[in-house]
């Protein structure tokens, strides 16, 4: 069985329920690769190999330690068997087309990491917000942006159905860290002429729900603007 575990849902993060609600620690006993967000929205978590990294609004990357620091919101898994694949003259146009075709991934949940050099890279990084919290499409107006080139890395993250696009992002929701971990952040943007990396499929989604949280059992999601403000949200690809 490979398991995709997440923590909390995007909808949550849409209605302002943004505080932390699991700790470092208790994710990682569900997986060593994955991204998400700390408490407040605070940057762009990238978890690789068990470590873990938090790109922050001011564009530092900060290499966290402390297992007692909390997200609002998370993907993980162990790898298992993955499939190894290699590309040519990528971007998210063949991410999110012929890729996903090749791969027959229009109804399951994936995990992609690849690797090596960038002609192009363009990013966005969420600001930390303080209570009371304001909705995740108000801060999507307002997030820096950073772009770099030739530049070497890695790109991870999750491919979801359309079906479940109010728990997480629909499509690819993919990060960015340079090999120097000194660049990261949700990817917007990206150009190479060739990567190489890894696909898992997942034949399990586990979603964990914060019930201890009064902000997330009392939120109220409005399903009639709730994709459109997601689709904002995640930035156009």
């Amino acid at each position: 069985m490979s398991t995709l575990y997440e923590h909390g849902t995007l909808a949550a993060l849409m209605t302002g329920s943004m505080a932390g609600t699991i700790t470092v620690a208790d994710l990682l006993k569900h997986g060593n690769n994955g991204i998400g967000t700390f408490d407040g929205l605070n940057g762009e978590v990238i978890i690789l190999d068990g470590e873990v990294y938090q790109a922050v609004s001011d564009g530092h990357v900060n290499h966290v330690t402390t297992r007692d620091a909390k997200m609002p919101f998370a993907s993980v898994h162990f790898p298992d068997h993955p499939t190894p694949v290699q590309l040519d003259k990528v971007a998210f146009d063949l991410l999110n087309g012929q890729f996903v075709k090749d791969h027959q991934l229009a109804n399951v949940f994936a995990f992609l990491k690849l690797q090596g050099h960038f002609e192009k890279v363009h990013t966005r990084i969420a600001p930390k917000q303080e209570p009371p919290y304001p909705s995740l499409l108000q801060v999507a107006q307002g997030q820096p942006e950073f772009q770099r080139e030739n530049i070497d890395g890695t790109i991870l993250g999750y491919y979801a159905p359309d079906v479940f696009g109010s728990i997480t992002a629909a499509g690819w929701h993919l990060h960015f860290i340079s090999d120097d971990r000194q660049f990261a952040g949700h990817l917007l943007g990206f150009s190479a002429d060739h990567l190489a990396g890894d696909l898992q499929v997942f034949d399990t989604l586990e979603q964990h729900l914060p019930i201890e949280d009064q902000a997330f059992r009392q939120g109220r999601v409005d399903l009639k603007s709730l994709r459109a403000g997601i689709a904002a949200s995640e930035g156009s690809k």
